[in-house]
């Protein structure tokens, strides 16, 4: 048995504090791995899987052709992430 001297305790619980690897923090870190997870997936939801298009020309162009085929509407948006253009459905 451990002894009964406050200032014992104090040093086990510090001890023990430090071998779990300092909790601190614990819910920051799990914070940031759950927003990059959702930035990850909102990447390849919205850039990834996507066609790119090196300008607006090409991509307004693909949109047009698309429309003469009997298809809705294709709006152009610049993606934040690669740079180039996409094509969505979705109004601005």
């Amino acid at each position: 048995m451990g002894s009964k001297k406050r200032s014992a305790w104090q040093k086990q619980k510090a001890e023990f504090a430090a071998s779990l690897g300092g909790l601190d923090d614990l819910f920051a870190r799990e914070t940031a791995a759950r927003d990059e997870a959702r930035e990850a997936a909102h990447r390849k939801k919205s850039c990834e899987r996507k066609n790119r298009y090196a300008s607006r020309y090409e991509a307004e162009a693909t949109a047009a052709e698309c429309a003469e085929h009997g298809a809705p509407p294709l709006h152009v948006y610049r993606c934040p992430y690669c740079e180039g253009w996409h094509l969505t459905s979705k109004e601005k």
